[in-house]
């Protein structure tokens, strides 16, 4: 997890809506190596999962103009001046989706991930320090319409942070 790594992932495969394009071997070899190194050539690429290097470019764009994959820079929260990261468990009176809403739009949280069980709602949220995340939970997420409640499970050490799970 350094600044300078990158790495691809699946973001519609999650959600478990909407059809799902297929992904073939090769596919997933193309992810795999980009998993691997995000700035990997797509000559190189082509050589480990034969196929050229054009070959390559299209099957990566249609990858992610499907939202199969992402390719993004990771970085080490701490190192970047965000020493505060807290997972939030929050139940919501009705309906779900415009609490859900206002969460996705609030730059704080990482991930917003609707559950069965305890809570609705998980959200990952990365925070500058304690004040900031007492702010965003208390001035902005129990403010929401239909928040009930919320538990805040504070992070302190991150001990595993992987993207591999796309090929596995």
């Amino acid at each position: 997890m350094h600044s300078e790594d990158v790495a691809s992932q699946s973001t519609h495969s999650r959600t478990g809506t909407g059809s799902s394009p297929t992904i073939d071997a090769v596919s997933l070899a193309i992810i795999e190596q980009l998993q691997e190194d995000g700035r990997r050539p797509y000559a190189a690429i082509g050589k480990a999962v034969g196929l050229s290097e054009a070959a390559v470019r299209q099957r990566v764009q249609k990858l992610l103009d499907q939202g199969v994959m992402q390719i993004v820079a990771v970085t080490d929260p701490l190192t970047v001046g965000f020493r505060r990261q807290a997972m939030v468990g929050i139940n919501v009176e009705g309906d779900l989706d415009p609490v859900a809403d206002a969460l996705t739009a609030m730059a704080e949280c990482e991930y917003v991930v609707m559950t069965a069980g305890s809570f609705d709602l998980m959200v990952e949220i990365v925070c500058e320090d304690d004040d900031h995340l007492l702010d965003v939970i208390n001035k902005r997420i129990r403010t929401l319409p239909g928040v009930r409640s919320t538990e805040s499970f504070v992070y302190l050490k991150l001990k595993k942070q992987t993207y591999m799970w796309g090929t596995r």
